[in-house]
Formats: C-alpha cells, structure tokens, sequence
C-alpha cells in the first residue's frame, strides 16, 4: 500500500470525508499532520503546496489536492491505482 500523508484540522467536514474516502479504499493507516492552533504548520504546508485550506492530501509524495481533488481522482479510476504504488 502506498503512503499516504494528509494535513488536516479535526474540525474540518472535509479533512473527515477524504478520510473515509481513503478508508472506503482500504487505506488504513496514513501520516496524519494536523495543523490545528499550529500556524507555523500550515505555513510550511502552503509553501510546499500552495494552498492554506485543508486538507492537502499527498500519495507517495505526489501532491493530490484536496477532498474534491480525490474525489474527482477517484470518480476518473485513478486513486486506487496510486493506493497500489502503481502511477
């Protein structure tokens, strides 16, 4: 299984569903960077990717986007390929 890294707020509706989105495809565990009361965190996030808005959700290291990003990977067929380390 591929890793999977996403920052992410716990108050965030749509941190919670890219989450079951992952869990729905089998993703059980992912690096979990919660940039909640840690603007030096999401500083750091925006730089790299260049958004503040969570989450930024990365597979393997590519850089996916958001919730609507996966969703919108996945809809096309192309998220589950990537879960399987296939690009």
């Amino acid at each position: 299984m591929a890793h999977v890294k996403i920052y992410s707020s716990d108050y965030c509706p749509y941190c919670h569903r890219a989450k079951a989105l992952l869990r729905a495809r089998g993703v059980t565990e992912w690096e979990e960077v919660n940039v909640d009361g840690r603007p030096d965190v999401r500083q750091a996030m925006a730089q790299l990717v260049g958004r503040t808005s969570v989450p930024q959700i990365f597979i393997d290291g590519q850089h996916i986007g958001g919730c609507d990003d996966l969703h919108a990977l996945d809809a096309r067929g192309g998220l589950e390929p990537l879960l399987r380390g296939q690009r």
